[in-house]
């Protein structure tokens, strides 16, 4: 500043011919020097008048508390012996202010050397929400760039400001506002608050469409997922406003009026207004329907070698005549590239040809199979996955860098990651890579609660009221471990079982568990005797082809039948006292379902093997051979409906001249056969009409499962179904009057599951069709759970 009053002073002296650009540079000079007292100029004090030629001799830092001055000096890229040079001193201001690390610099001149004085932005000691009650501090810390530890500055600060702001927005608070407090703590840290007031949510009053003639606004207001306000619709958020499920509900009213023929459909425009009170929105859809399109011919060609395109008919969803439908178009490309590939073409290009006739209002289709360009994964990319490990999303792919890209093999990537039940929805996309022959794989996932906490209940006209209670892990710690623990109380019975699993044990596709349980059952199938339980198992699993599977097992236990009532049935008093029972199982599974945990599409198969070692008392040593199969198929009627037919058989037998303990037998009712209670069918000892177990299982269950009509977003879904089955046989050498008819069992019954906020809520109401006068019936279930 001294130098520019100086210049100031010196330009007053100056001969009356040059009075006039005097007087300009004066003006100039004033200016410059308003603007470097407001703060305008860089701040750069020289204390002397700079010489282009003098040499920097020293360059000293001052004021660095944290920071050394060696790296001030490298983010300078000024050297001691460089010439004192404004444009230098200039480009290194503005570096030291680039790097973040400094609230103000100021540069000096003395004599030789340059004063550099620094003064350092402080470090976040800690973050804290004060006003969010909609939203808990993990979900606004997980939105937020700034931590603990990070160096404060005012545009990262006002960055999450923004970030947390449109949290808000997209959870339909427009009118919540945060205030950004910083409390200065000593060595140069500070507190950073953010006081937050939330708002009232700003709901969807009203939606309109312009432009519909063909369906009315009713019609396409069940289209779109957001929806107008409403009292019912307290547990959800899709009457408030989104944003990006306004997009969604543009691509949802394309893919509707595609689905119906309309092939020239578009939305022209989705505006939002907001109230002048800001306390609600207006959402209009403009739309242009445009004409319904018929198919003319449908054809198939393909230029592939060996390849016969009369083979691929079964796959194809549309035929001439119809009415267009793009999803069933998309569904045939995608069925007939699954087709070719698992016939051994690598790379196929299915492409759907249209040729459009305005005036008839037809399209001829072509469905054109080429071979594609020869295309390898140059890389896959996982993102959404906060507390999910890469690995473990990684070893579900069925492709890895460097691999020929296959769809049918990244399509069997993605079912895989479903069946995790990690996720609640996984997206994977292709983008291309650095060349035309590599695709970049692009994962995207959503992740979804985890960890269940259940509490179930029970009633049937024998037993009363039961409780059960399990929690349960199935992703532990992100590495997707499993482990579990459950507790089962009632009048009659408790159980404790601890199971922990890893299905990728030693990092290799293996799977390894233990279970731990401990069993006691009073009043056993509704007799009176007591059976306790308890010992270990270990388990072993790995695949034998794509989607075929095998799980070895072992498990000891020490059971012991006691209190057996004097009126009891003869055969359970033979079995009075300790046994030590060791079983050897194998299971084989082959699972084409769509989704193992909610199937809606395909079938599985499974063969059990039991090889059981009993020792009565510890002493003599039988063995009983037990065989399980069981079987599913499920089939998609509309997007809504689906039908399951599931059943099992097994049969179990005594080797080495012993006999099947009642222990040991087979039981049905309660889960497996709705409408009776456990152990409810069966052969029964005719006197005591204790429940003695059979030899031989058979149970099915046809059922459909489809919506009930009530909004979407109360997630309640029916299902009518019917139970069948029937358990015989004994080889029981007491000297017993034995009730045993293998006579089918019927019966028929309506559910509703409800997965509600507090987790699944299922009903079921069972009523006996076909039975026998010995059964003991039972006409009502429900569950509850959670999950956290």
């Amino acid at each position: 500043m001294a130098f520019l009053r100086t210049l100031l002073c010196a330009s007053g002296g100056r001969a009356s011919t040059a009075r006039a650009s005097g007087s300009l540079f004066r003006v100039f000079l004033v200016g410059l020097l308003l603007v470097a007292e407001l703060g305008g100029l860089p701040r750069i004090a020289l204390a002397q008048s700079i010489s282009a030629g003098d040499p920097i001799q020293e360059i000293r830092i001052e004021g660095s508390q944290r920071i050394e001055p060696d790296t001030v000096r490298s983010y300078m890229a000024i050297n001691p012996g460089d010439p004192f040079d404004a444009k230098a001193i200039d480009r290194a201001l503005k570096n030291l202010f680039a790097t973040g690390l400094f609230a103000d610099v100021n540069f000096r001149r003395e004599g030789g050397s340059l004063i550099v004085q620094v003064t350092e932005n402080p470090i976040i000691n800690r973050i804290a929400f004060e006003g969010n009650d909609k939203l808990d501090d993990d979900q606004l810390q997980t939105e937020i760039q700034l931590r603990p530890r990070v160096v404060y500055t005012q545009q990262r600060v006002q960055s999450d400001v923004k970030r947390l702001l449109d949290l808000y927005r997209r959870n339909g608070r427009f009118a919540a506002t945060v205030d950004p407090k910083v409390i200065k703590l000593d060595q140069n840290r500070v507190d950073l608050v953010f006081e937050i007031n939330e708002g009232d949510t700003t709901d969807i009053e009203r939606i309109d469409f312009v432009g519909n003639k063909v369906f009315d606004d009713d019609d396409l207001r069940d289209v779109v997922i957001t929806r107008e306000s409403a009292w019912f619709r307290f547990l959800s958020n899709s009457d408030t406003y989104d944003p990006d499920r306004l997009t969604v509900d543009k691509e949802n009213l394309r893919k509707f009026y595609l689905e119906e023929g309309y092939a020239d459909f578009r939305v022209v425009s989705a505006v939002a207004e907001l109230s002048p009170d800001q306390e609600a929105f207006f959402i209009t859809f403009t739309v242009d329907e445009g004409e319904r399109y018929k198919l003319g011919k449908v054809e198939i060609k393909s230029t592939l070698k060996d390849l016969d395109p009369n083979s691929l008919w079964s796959e194809v969803q549309t035929a001439d005549g119809d009415w267009y439908n793009a999803t069933l178009v998309d569904k045939t490309v995608q069925a007939i590239a699954n087709r070719v590939g698992s016939l051994g073409y690598a790379f196929v290009d299915v492409r759907p040809r249209i040729k459009r006739d305005a005036k008839n209002h037809v399209l001829d289709l072509t469905y054109d199979i080429q071979e594609g360009p020869k295309v390898y994964v140059e890389r896959i990319d996982i993102t959404g996955n906060i507390r999910t490990q890469d690995k473990v999303i990684r070893r579900e792919f069925r492709l890895a860098e460097g691999d020929a890209f296959s769809t049918t093999k990244m399509k069997r990537t993605e079912q895989r990651l479903r069946n995790l039940g990690f996720f609640e929805a996984v997206d994977i996309q292709t983008t291309p890579g650095s060349a035309p022959d590599k695709t970049i794989i692009k994962v995207k996932v959503a992740e979804q609660s985890t960890g269940e906490f259940t509490f179930g209940a029970g009633f049937s006209t024998a037993d009363g009221p039961l409780g059960n209670v399990g929690i349960r892990e199935r992703n532990l710690l992100g590495k997707g471990q499993d482990l579990r623990a459950n507790f089962t109380l009632s009048g009659k019975r408790s159980t404790l079982d601890v199971s922990f699993t890893d299905p990728y044990f030693l990092d290799k596709d293996l799977s390894a568990g233990v279970d731990l349980f401990h069993r006691r059952y009073n009043d056993v199938r509704g007799d009176n005797y007591d059976l306790s339980q308890t010992g270990f198992g270990l388990r072993m699993g790995y695949e034998l082809t794509e989607f075929t599977r095998q799980t070895l097992g072992f498990r000891v236990s020490g059971d012991k039948i006691s209190d057996v009532d004097k009126d009891l049935s003869q055969a359970i008093k033979d079995e009075k006292g300790w046994t030590l029972r060791t079983t050897f199982s194998s299971d084989i599974i082959y699972d084409k379902r769509d989704n193992a945990n909610d199937p809606r599409d395909g079938y599985f198969l499974s063969l059990s093997n039991d090889l059981i070692s009993i020792r009565p008392d510890f002493t003599d040593e039988d063995f009983n051979l037990q065989t399980l199969v069981k079987g599913g198929y499920f089939y998609p009627v509309t997007d809504d409906i689906s039908i399951g037919l599931s059943a099992e058989a097994g049969y179990i037998q005594a080797l080495g001249g012993g006999h099947v303990r009642v222990t040991d037998a087979f039981t049905l009712g309660g889960q497996n056969l709705r409408g009776f209670e456990t152990s409810g069918v069966g052969p029964r000892d005719a006197d005591t009409n204790d429940s003695l177990g059979g030899q031989f299982l058979f149970d099915g269950t046809l059922q459909a499962s489809f919506p009930v009509g009530l909004p979407e977003e109360f997630n309640v879904r029916g299902r009518a179904f019917t139970d069948f089955g029937t358990l015989t046989g004994t080889d029981l050498e007491s000297d017993i009057d034995i009730d045993d008819d293998a006579s089918l069992r019927v019966t028929a019954g309506l559910g509703l599951t409800w997965v509600s906020p507090f987790g699944p809520i299922a009903i079921d109401v069972a009523y006996p069709l076909m039975k026998e006068s010995y059964d003991n019936t039972e006409w009502f279930r429900f569950s509850v759970g959670t999950s956290f």
